[in-house]
């Protein structure tokens, strides 16, 4: 059984952004060692059929699809520590003494922390999370969205919301942010409660 100290679950923008930023600091010494899987929940992501002219950094004309191929791949090369798992969607979270079981259709693993990360369409449903859900916020009311209660990203401790599930609305940069701010909090927890982010220099 794989055991990870965070197991993000969703591969859209929230949950690779958080995976990039979480293998970035690979060499700080707070989290050499740290194990991180990520669950890559991409076919239901509203990325599939996004086209992107309004994002700094990103060509006119980028589309959602080839920020998740392109996404996967950056992970590979830069960051082989952070394992992918494709092909799998979690059906269950439960806590342990020492954190939590993670079931999927096909395996099941331990973690010490998870980040939710899987969009805010109403046909979400992890046994175990259920008692978190209510209506979105920030979405209209007759699209049904939903979001799980968060202080902040945190659900409870050691449970972590990400992008639209937290709340935020659904515009790609404001997702990549929210899974950002939940990857510092981590590596601020890591590094013994002292604020913590990770920039490459050149």
């Amino acid at each position: 059984m794989k055991t990870f100290d965070v197991l993000i679950v969703g591969g859209g923008a929230a949950g690779m952004s958080c995976a990039l930023i979480l293998g970035s600091a690979k060499d700080k010494g707070f989290a050499k060692g740290k194990k991180v899987g990520i669950i890559l929940h991409q076919k239901a992501s509203h990325l599939q059929d996004a086209l992107f002219n309004n994002v700094l950094g990103l060509d006119p004309g980028t589309t959602g699809e080839s920020i998740l191929e392109t996404g996967k791949n950056q992970l590979s090369e830069l960051y082989p520590n952070i394992r992918q798992i494709d092909n799998e969607k979690v059906i269950e979270v439960q806590r342990l003494p020492n954190g939590f079981e993670v079931v999927t259709n096909k395996s099941v693993f331990h973690t010490k922390e998870i980040v939710i990360a899987v969009g805010y369409t109403n046909t979400f449903f992890i046994k175990g999370l259920e008692q978190f859900v209510e209506p979105h916020k920030k979405a209209k009311p007759e699209k049904n969205r939903i979001q799980l209660k968060n202080d902040d990203h945190l659900v409870v401790d050691g449970i972590y919301v990400a992008g639209t599930l937290a709340g935020w609305r659904s515009q790609f940069a404001i997702a990549c942010g929210s899974g950002a701010s939940v990857v510092t909090d981590i590596l601020t927890q890591w590094n013994g409660g002292e604020h913590t982010k990770v920039h490459d220099k050149i």
